[in-house]
């Protein structure tokens, strides 16, 4: 347990352990840190082994006691608990306690809510946010003035929120309108990217795994690159040389996380995308992590449920200088390479397996071009990778790797 009495907000983390099968304390331990990226520390955790949550108040009446005791002992001011509250369950909760009561989803959104920082970052998580509080706008009671200020009630927003049905349904529709305009400028954007003919690399990864510091030095981006859960929310991409001089463009995506509430998946929908539209998913997993098991696979469920899942795959192993002797595979991947982002250990191996995959869906060409063939030459250049060129009698001796779109063009 952790106690710090100067903390503003000291809070207790509650969960429900369905099935032996479920890792509640590695959960929690999750839960832990968000929390403290919200600024507030945790002084308990309270867990209740149940086979489903309790419909009228997330646990049970014993360990609701419990609570209330652990409240007094260590002057809490809130409960955090780790999954997503019902309306009728968090004011329930918060009747019975009488304290602040907030759940996961709520945690993670007020996250967002202070790392957006492009409009379109700040309208997804008012966005996400209003779809949240809609849908609860009646049965939370007392549970809503419990709220008070701090966690839970931050916002992208000019004002405070009201919790006024009109309001709120006017004001998604007016979010919903500003972030269609967003999206159009992002989809003219993808398509001016697929017109150049470049090749889109798409970093994914759960949150913290090491994406944007990955990011910074193999293209010296200088993107915030912190070690706290969802320091990167708006993606940013940037171009990279290869060794053959390929050009190619690496996106920044948001991180993934366990329990991701579907109202952020919803809101921050053509954020995420950029996976869908990458050549090549660039999988970054904290091989430090003792979850790593578990975070590849909400990777790669959240991928596939974007629609993202036949994408060629490089696994990045990052943080091997801490991750000890542990045995790194993943056998959904196309390619693995262990490196470390901070220190740039493997990343050279890590450029020469994108070029390797990106090669993978090219066409080898060798060949004679005569001199007035010159515009296919340009075309090659332009948009496939130029092994080597020789001028002998005969023309124009080329070696190169082309995409299929233009094969017929310079064959």
């Amino acid at each position: 347990m952790i106690d710090n009495r100067e903390a503003e907000e000291r809070v207790i983390l509650v969960a429900v352990r369905k099935s032996d099968r479920e890792n509640t304390e590695q959960s929690l331990d999750e839960l832990c840190e968000l929390a403290s990226t919200a600024g507030a520390v945790t002084v308990a955790r309270v867990i209740q082994n149940l086979d489903n949550f309790n419909p009228a108040t997330y646990i049970g009446k014993g360990k609701i006691d419990e609570i209330k005791e652990l409240i007094i002992e260590y002057d809490a001011t809130g409960i955090i608990c780790d999954d997503e509250l019902s309306p009728a369950q968090m004011n329930n909760l918060s009747d019975a306690l009488e304290i602040k009561v907030m759940d996961r989803t709520l945690l993670i959104l007020d996250i967002f809510a202070g790392r957006a920082n492009t409009n379109e970052g700040k309208i997804q998580v008012e966005l996400a946010q209003l779809r949240y509080r809609s849908s609860r706008l009646s049965g939370l009671g007392n549970a809503l003035s419990r709220l008070g200020g701090g966690i839970g009630t931050r916002g992208p927003g000019e004002t405070k929120l009201e919790m006024d049905r009109r309001i709120i349904h006017e004001r998604i529709g007016q979010l919903k309108h500003e972030l269609e305009a967003v999206v159009t400028h992002r989809e003219l954007t993808r398509s001016q990217r697929s017109r150049s003919n470049i090749p889109v690399v798409a970093i994914v990864g759960y949150t913290n795994a090491g994406k944007s510091t990955l990011l910074n030095t193999l293209t010296g981006a200088g993107i915030l690159a912190e070690n706290k859960l969802f320091a990167t929310l708006d993606p940013t991409t940037r171009g990279l040389e290869l060794e053959s001089g390929q050009q190619i463009l690496l996106t920044d995506t948001v991180g993934f996380i366990s329990k991701l509430p579907h109202h952020l998946v919803e809101a921050f929908k053509s954020t995420l995308e950029e996976a869908v539209y990458a050549d090549i998913i660039l999988h970054v997993v904290d091989a430090s992590n003792p979850a790593m098991d578990s975070q590849m696979y909400v990777v790669y469920d959240t991928l596939e449920k974007l629609g993202a899942g036949d994408k060629p795959i490089i696994t990045a192993f990052n943080k091997i200088e801490i991750a000890g002797n542990k045995v790194l595979k993943d056998f959904k991947a196309d390619k693995t390479v262990n490196i470390s982002a901070l220190h740039g250990d493997g990343l050279t191996e890590l450029k020469d397996t994108i070029e390797e995959v990106l090669r993978e869906s090219k066409i080898y060409i060798e060949k004679t071009y005569s001199y007035t063939e010159a515009s296919k030459i340009s075309l090659i250049r332009k948009y496939g990778q130029l092994i080597s060129e020789e001028y002998v009698a005969e023309g124009i001796e080329v070696k190169a790797y082309v995409p299929t779109e233009i094969y017929d063009k310079v064959k």
